[in-house]
């Protein structure tokens, strides 16, 4: 393998040394029926097909060189455009014509040698298609590769359009080499030729080299513009924005200003309103106040005026139910007298129950029918005194009878009273309840003693009604004590027959 890499690269120089040499004498200028051209192909291809892995598939085993040149359109962008021409050739069918044709493709743009240094520098790639010993993964490949440069020097105008790519035979012709050994000034020439090659060489591979960083920089200059021209146009709509920002705020300052103003008109105007209802507000409570002041005066006077009737109620009540006690004690036996007091219990307990405030005057009554319980213990012990008991009964039934006129005169005169200061306190009582009704929509909080007036009004009725049930019952006593002189006559009678 060693020997091969090596006849390898000696006929690469020796073919582009011929190659060289024939485009100088023909100004450089080569097709593709030129045959030193025609032999660096077939070199070229003895080269790249050194060492390559055999694939093996259905139809059969494959061995082309088109598989690493692909990579160079992986690695190098730039080079997608001769992959892209090849696979779309139609006279091309098999891979090695395609490889042929990138080959001729890369001689004309120049970057033959830029591709395949590609290759070489990155032979972890490489390894996928070739042996470990082949050229294109050893060193010999590098200097191929650095021998290819001058390559660059070189115009070829190859027309890939009716070549017969896939079936030609690459067969190196070793005569054109012989020839070139035979020529006596061939060192010199070869010299001067080498010489004016690398300056060439130098010359163009600076020339290329400045049209890329001319072509960069005019990318990167064109994108500049692009750049200061849309940052321009940000401007403009920045300083327009910012212009219609500012009429905006200045607007809003306006508005502000103007917002302010009102609001403080109206805060003006409405504390004067707060005042002058404040002041209504003060006028209205003090009348208010004035008149549930005459209001409660009124009410204290109809309470005076309600005790003192209930005091002389009281009078009535009491006269009444001595006049019952003594009249009974004249009728009935003992047994029919203790029922009386029971009823009278019962009629004291009612009343007590009707008015709590007579509690106290009603215990001084129970105290006395006690008392008089106990004279009429005394009296059923002392039966034989009668007579004696009977005349001072008679007498205490003539008081009885002055008594019965004067409770009726005075009972007259306070069922007239009474009637007369009911209506008042029915005409008050609806003073009242409009006074109320107007109190109520203005001062909620005075509703509480509102009801308690309207409760003591009604409790009022109520004592009125009593009053009147009352006078009643001492008219009925009245007509009881027009029939008790003559049940007191027949009773002393019947005494004086034993």
């Amino acid at each position: 393998m060693m020997e091969e890499r090596s006849n390898l690269m000696h006929m690469m120089k020796l073919s582009i040394k011929v190659l060289l040499q024939s485009a100088l004498s023909l100004g450089r200028s080569l097709d593709a029926d030129h045959a030193p051209l025609q032999q660096f192909f077939v070199v070229m291809e003895h080269c790249l097909k050194h060492g390559l892995k055999v694939k093996k598939s259905f139809i059969g085993q494959n061995k082309s060189f088109f598989g690493p040149l692909e990579l160079v359109e992986k690695l190098c962008p730039e080079a997608s455009d001769i992959a892209t021409s090849v696979r779309n050739l139609p006279e091309l069918k098999t891979a090695v014509g395609r490889g042929r044709a990138w080959l001729y493709l890369a001689l004309m743009q120049k970057t033959l040698a830029d591709y395949l240094k590609v290759l070489v520098d990155n032979k972890h790639l490489l390894s996928e298609f070739y042996e470990p010993e082949a050229l294109m993964m050893q060193e010999e490949g590098v200097v191929i590769v650095g021998l290819l440069v001058g390559l660059n020097v070189l115009d070829a105008n190859l027309c890939l359009k009716g070549e017969d790519l896939d079936s030609q035979v690459g067969v190196i012709d070793f005569s054109l080499y012989l020839k070139d050994v035979q020529d006596p000034d061939g060192g010199r020439e070869h010299e001067r030729i080498t010489d004016v090659l690398d300056q060439k060489n130098y010359v163009e591979e600076l020339n290329r080299h400045l049209s890329c960083t001319v072509g960069d920089l005019q990318t990167k200059i064109d994108g500049l513009e692009k750049m200061n021209s849309k940052l321009q146009e940000e401007l403009s709509a920045a300083t327009d924005r910012i212009c219609s920002l500012q009429e905006e705020q200045q607007q809003l300052r306006e508005q502000n200003e103007l917002i302010r103003e009102r609001s403080e008109k109206s805060v003006e105007i409405t504390k004067q309103d707060t005042r002058v209802e404040l002041e209504t507000y003060k006028q209205t409570r003090q009348g208010l106040d004035e008149m549930y002041s005459d209001v409660w005066k009124q009410l204290k006077e109809e309470e005076k005026v309600r005790r003192e009737l209930e005091k002389e109620l009281e009078l009535q009540i009491g006269m009444k139910t001595e006049m019952e006690i003594a009249m009974k004690l004249l009728e009935k036996d003992t047994h029919e007298k203790q029922d009386t007091l029971v009823a009278l219990r019962q009629q004291l307990e009612e009343v007590k129950a009707i008015n709590l405030q007579m509690f106290h005057k009603a215990q001084n009554a129970e105290s006395s029918l006690q008392q008089k319980n106990e004279a009429i213990a005394s009296f059923e012990g002392k039966t034989n005194q009668v007579l004696s008991t009977m005349k001072q009964m008679e007498e205490r039934l003539q008081h009885s009878e002055r008594a019965r006129q004067g409770a009726e005169e005075r009972s007259h005169k306070l069922q007239q009273e009474l009637g007369g200061r009911v209506s008042a306190l029915q005409l008050q009582l609806s003073q009242l309840h409009e006074q109320c009704s107007s109190l109520e929509k203005e001062l909620k909080s005075e509703k509480e003693q509102r009801q308690a007036l309207q409760q003591e009004l009604q409790h009022e009725k109520d004592t009125s009604s009593l009053l009147r049930t009352e006078l009643q019952q001492v008219q009925g006593l009245k007509k009881e004590t027009v029939k008790g002189p003559s049940t007191a006559s027949e009773t002393t009678g019947a005494c004086a027959c034993p």
